[in-house]
């Protein structure tokens, strides 16, 4: 009688050694996959925040090719929520470029031959040209100065990128980017 006591006791022990093994692989699991999500939404962010200073520098490229084309109006003041769909130079810079919307600006739909997919952004990326004046006779140079500031969007509103950059036209139809974003 006591050697069959003894199995019933250790077929016990057996069940019950495999229960809590199961329970702490099904936690190592639920914990892995846990990570995965949490790894794919790093991954999204990063993809948004890439679409989104990929559209500022194309809106900004664009811009330096518009001035550099001959496309430079006479600067006026830039006041209230405007957007022009044709290219605008101010004589005054966004209250805060790191601020959207600005108060006025050209809203530019990149091509898709670039890098910039424009069905995935929320927006399309806009610039703001700033006419800064003739540089100092002490450089040298002559022509234009202009301050671009551009900023895209990614594939949601809260993911903006604003870069800037002083482009000068010089006379003759040369153009210099004197700082890059």
């Amino acid at each position: 009688m006591n050697t069959h006591s003894g199995r019933r006791r250790t077929r016990g022990m057996v069940l019950i050694t495999s229960l809590l093994l199961l329970i702490v692989v099904t936690i190592l699991a639920l914990a892995m996959f846990r990570g995965f999500g949490l790894d794919e939404q790093i991954a999204g962010n990063m993809r948004d925040k890439q679409l989104a200073l990929h559209a500022a520098e194309s809106a900004e490229q664009y811009a330096e090719w518009w001035l550099s084309n001959g496309n430079s109006p006479a600067a006026v003041n830039c006041t209230g929520f405007v957007a022009y769909t044709v290219g605008q130079v101010c004589t005054n810079p966004p209250a805060n470029v790191n601020s959207t919307p600005w108060p006025a600006g050209v809203t530019y739909t990149p091509d898709n031959r670039g890098l910039t997919n424009a069905t995935t952004m929320s927006s399309p990326p806009a610039y703001y040209i700033t006419y800064l004046g003739t540089p100092s006779l002490a450089t040298g140079l002559t022509g234009s100065l202009y301050q671009i500031d551009a900023v895209g969007f990614g594939g949601s509103a809260n993911t903006t990128a604003v870069v800037e950059s002083t482009y000068l036209v010089q006379t003759g139809g040369n153009t210099l980017n004197a700082g890059g974003p």
